[in-house]
């Protein structure tokens, strides 16, 4: 992860594109997953209809769930405490029915009613690697079990889930590579050095790599709702969560109710090109928020141009500090070169109001914010041990990398920041060295179809943050226009995942679900640029 301080209105923040081996941007989940809860017993003798859904054992073809203690996660959740719990068993790979099965962790946090909706709600967790039992805090602080029964499922491969497809290497790795340029041809070299080490542990276990997919995903999901006996239900996406849920619309439309979907990355356009349209939006809906608040201008003047010139000068010359982090004496070696301020930068709008500060400390030669928030995600305890790389990689690998160039990279960072040197834009942000990292992962493509836009008129909330660097806010409307009952809403002045951090859109998205035609936005009108820091 790059950076991992509290934002201005929240503390929790959430991690989000996960990607290749060194370079891990985003924020982690701070309450993802820990120890197990204890199993719930049912709040209703009956085994019949009427039973709360998760309490009653069921097989439907070939899955089978099966009441039980709760998924293990790292640290006790205590929105959890009450949860109906147990397994979801399928196959690992649906085109043998008769190989090895594998086992996924179910949460079912009852409602806060007494009378819930007869539809409960899916949370799919971001990544591609997280697992969804881990973000249950985030679901529930902003009310989404209200009226209605929500689901949290360990996607296949996730921290919680049997087996899962956990890289430490990749994540200690991750952490060495603060000290090291972050472009530079020797960092590629170990970079895919252990992503195939953490990929030849794995195949040697017996896992098939080429099942850790969106299409087996959405089938996991598929068969969770017809083995809980639930006729509708909807789906909430974050991040990487929007990419499975616009996957699972396409494949399974016929359970499905309405989906939100926040921080949008749609799989027919996603890759390394975006990243840097995604960068762009997010980094310049920033710089004009400052520009428009007279203190900030007058301090910070042509902040885009000062972070352009930071890039270009970095690159030509990294500049190496050491810093201290949090709970911790021990100093830390950082390199700061162009592409590392990129992935800073990139990450850096879920604290917004530091940004132009730490800018100008940067260009005062005062490296050691910047740095200290660089190396703190990267090292933080929660970046080790807990993303599925194994699920990541099973997804970039087979439904980005085949359809799109090898240079699709250079080609969106030549058009949306020409004046960055050669170097920095042929790196995607929070996609270093994807191409060469996939080639060594070597998983079958997936059908050209996961590459269709989604289309239909199933009832859909699109969100997105005006601040967003991560999936830019012009994949609101690109998705809605090729679904019927979209509504577009993009919340100013948030990052990616704005459910997570604006308590606006957990309004608007609890409204959503109670009407899909009319969610209520009235609260967008009240909000206000956060107020920047203003150095010395």
């Amino acid at each position: 992860m790059a950076l991992h301080p509290a934002h201005r209105r929240r503390r929790t923040a959430r991690r989000l594109l996960t990607t290749a081996a060194g370079t891990v941007t985003g924020l982690l989940v701070t309450g993802l997953l820990a120890a197990p809860a204890p199993a719930q017993p049912p709040t209703d003798a009956s085994t019949g209809p009427d039973a709360p859904i998760g309490t009653v054992a069921r097989a439907v073809g070939d899955a089978r769930f099966e009441p039980g203690p709760c998924p293990k996660t790292p640290e006790p959740i205590e929105a959890l405490d009450g949860a109906r719990c147990g397994t979801l068993t399928v196959p690992e790979n649906r085109a043998e029915p008769s190989g090895r099965t594998i086992e996924l962790g179910v949460a079912i946090v009852p409602a806060a009613t007494d009378e819930p909706k007869p539809d409960p709600i899916v949370w799919l967790a971001g990544g591609p690697g997280d697992d969804a039992v881990g973000e249950a805090k985030m679901a529930i602080d902003g009310g989404l079990n209200r009226d209605r029964d929500v689901i949290f499922m360990s996607q296949r491969g996730t921290y919680s889930a049997e087996p899962n497809l956990l890289c430490p290497n990749i994540d200690e790795f991750n952490a060495r590579s603060v000290g090291l340029v972050y472009d530079a041809p020797s960092t590629e070299r170990l970079h895919v050095e252990a992503t195939k080490a953490c990929r030849d542990r794995l195949a040697a276990r017996g896992i098939d790599l080429g099942a850790y997919n969106d299409t087996e995903s959405a089938a996991d999901y598929e068969d969770l709702r017809k083995a809980l006996g639930i006729e509708q239900w909807n789906l909430f996406g974050i991040s990487y969560g929007t990419h499975l849920a616009l996957a699972y619309m396409r494949l399974h439309p016929e359970g499905l109710r309405s989906v939100g979907i926040d921080g949008i990355l749609p799989p027919s356009k996603a890759g390394s090109a975006a990243t840097w349209s995604s960068a762009r939006q997010g980094f310049d809906g920033l710089f004009k928020a400052c520009a428009d608040q007279p203190a900030c201008n007058e301090r910070y003047p042509n902040l885009s141009a000062t972070f352009d010139r930071l890039v270009r000068e970095l690159e030509a010359k990294p500049v190496t500090t050491t810093v201290t982090l949090p709970g911790s004496d021990k100093p830390v070696k950082v390199v700061l070169d162009g592409g590392a301020l990129v992935n800073w930068m990139t990450s850096a709008t879920h604290v917004a109001p530091q940004v132009p500060a730490a800018l100008d400390e940067l260009a005062h030669g005062k490296p050691q914010r910047i740095a200290q928030q660089w190396a703190g995600g990267k090292l933080s305890p929660q970046a080790i041990g807990r993303v599925a790389h194994g699920l990541s990689y099973g997804v970039f690998c087979s439904a980005w990398t085949p359809y799109e160039s090898e240079d699709a990279a250079l080609q969106g960072g030549r058009a949306t920041f020409p004046s960055f040197p050669r170097s920095v834009q042929a790196q995607a942000p929070q996609l270093a060295f994807l191409h060469p990292d996939c080639d060594a992962w070597n998983v079958p493509a997936a059908s050209p179809s996961i590459r269709d836009a989604t289309r239909g008129d199933i009832p859909t909330l699109a969100l997105s943050g005006g601040f967003d660097s991560q999936t830019g806010a012009d994949n609101g409307p690109y998705v809605a226009s090729t679904l019927g009952k979209a509504k577009v809403v993009t919340v100013p002045y948030e990052p990616h995942v704005v459910f997570a951090t604006s308590k606006c859109a957990q309004e608007i998205t609890v409204s959503f679900f109670d009407d899909p035609a009319a969610p209520k936005t009235a609260c967008l009108k009240g909000l206000e640029a956060p107020e920047f820091e203003i150095g010395p």
